[in-house]
């Protein structure tokens, strides 16, 4: 990514997540499928005229603080994106795929050139969804801001410089839908 940025150390951005003290965190995800009316199957929890055979919010609306998220699933389809107006869109399962997301952290650290992606799991009324999500985030102390050749008189940096410690104790105390990058705007 550094390089097609044209950034004069091509390994910027890997640096920071590679580090020995690095806050990256790998999570497995568990949705049960919800269920089918009639169906003696089905858990429990789910069983009411609400929501016999239809999807339900597994994790909701977000985007991702750290990095970059690498996500895989185990085939089930479950993960939307949302568009600017507010659309939900299917991504299609594909279990021999990794699905990679910038995260609110790289979009700060390349000025916006690459944007943070809200998006949200579903659940399935017919199959149980797993995912296994790794989180590729930088060491408590390091400086998220963007590299000087990224920030120019006609594109002014739009975030003020942070430490991922800072970010993440925002994010998390903060609602998950909430959009926490824009509390550290410049303008």
């Amino acid at each position: 990514m550094a390089e097609g940025l044209s950034l004069a150390n091509a390994s910027a951005f890997s640096e920071i997540i590679r580090a020995v003290d690095g806050d990256s965190v790998l999570r497995l995800n568990y949705y049960p499928r919800t269920g089918c009316a009639g169906d003696p199957r089905s858990p429990v929890l789910f069983r009411n005229k609400r929501r016999e055979g239809v999807s339900a919010v597994g994790f909701g609306e977000h985007s991702d603080p750290q990095m970059l998220t690498v996500l895989r699933s185990n085939g089930v389809d479950g993960l939307q994106i949302s568009l600017e107006d507010g659309v939900w869109i299917p991504v299609p399962s594909d279990p021999s795929a990794f699905w990679v997301n910038v995260g609110d952290t790289l979009q700060a650290m390349t000025n916006g050139r690459f944007m943070s992606v809200r998006h949200r799991a579903v659940t399935n009324p017919h199959e149980s969804r797993m995912s296994m999500v790794y989180f590729a985030a930088p060491p408590l102390h390091a400086q998220i801001m963007s590299p000087p050749e990224m920030v120019t008189p006609q594109r002014p940096a739009l975030y003020r410089p942070f430490t991922w410690a800072e970010y993440k104790s925002t994010t998390y105390s903060l609602r998950l839908g909430d959009t926490r990058l824009n509390l550290f705007k410049t303008a």
